[in-house]
């Protein structure tokens, strides 16, 4: 059983209430949703967001489409990841943030079939200097390995980044990284500006109603025939 588990929340500093912003008439997590339930791999999603009143939208939200939610503390991710897993069972969790609506299913199984096949405790397609665009990030965590990391969880950035303490003790995990990244690290296609929702909301406006199955490449064009959008979408630094 692999588990998708999806964190949100509405108190984003920089973009509060993203999550929810309208794409195709759409909240932003429900267009990501049916993204990644293209993936071929993941047997189940759910919605970790948090006991915080502001969240009952989200829960509002992505019920209304049939999503399991699991609800924990708003400062503790990594808490909720371990509820998530409690309530739904798994021998692997996916880690995915609701602020990445161009999620790509091809990679997200691509992740998974790399950690199947290398028996890692933990798989990303982004290592330090990550060569796919940001917002295409994907994590996956043995069921065990979550657990662990929960059990060595000691400071507040070990609770809010699920995966702290893989990224700061490799030496402690079996580790794999997916190769042949596209060299799109500097590529920004996650949403945590106005500028990065400008951004995602021209590619929906143009490809979906055409395609809602679009892939990562029908976006590269898209920019590539869209001068304006470069600075959001292709050379633009973080």
């Amino acid at each position: 059983m692999i588990l998708a588990v999806l964190q949100a929340r509405m108190s984003s500093t920089r973009l509060p209430g993203k999550v929810l912003m309208p794409i195709v008439r759409a909240p932003m997590i429900i267009r990501q949703i049916e993204r990644v339930a293209r993936s071929r791999r993941i047997d189940k999603l759910v919605v970790a967001t948090s006991t915080d009143p502001l969240d009952d939208a989200i829960e509002a939200a992505v019920r209304r489409d049939g999503i399991a939610v699991h609800r924990g503390p708003l400062d503790n991710v990594l808490e909720r990841f371990v509820g998530a897993l409690d309530a739904h069972p798994a021998e692997h969790v996916v880690r995915l943030t609701a602020d990445c609506p161009l999620a790509d299913p091809a990679v997200i199984d691509a992740t998974i079939d790399l950690h199947l096949s290398s028996r890692a405790d933990y798989t990303s397609n982004s290592p330090e200097g990550a060569a796919y665009p940001k917002g295409l990030d994907v994590e996956v965590i043995t069921a065990a390995g979550l657990r662990r990391a929960a059990a060595l969880a000691n400071s507040p950035e070990a609770r809010e980044h699920v995966t702290w303490d893989v990224w700061n003790n490799p030496d402690r995990w079996n580790l794999a990284w997916l190769p042949d990244a596209p060299g799109e690290g500097a590529v920004r296609w996650t949403v945590d500006r106005p500028d990065d929702y400008a951004f995602v909301a021209a590619v929906y406006d143009a490809l979906y109603p055409a395609n809602r199955a679009f892939t990562s490449d029908d976006v590269r064009a898209f920019v590539r025939s869209r001068e304006d959008l470069l600075n959001y979408g292709g050379d633009r630094r973080a």
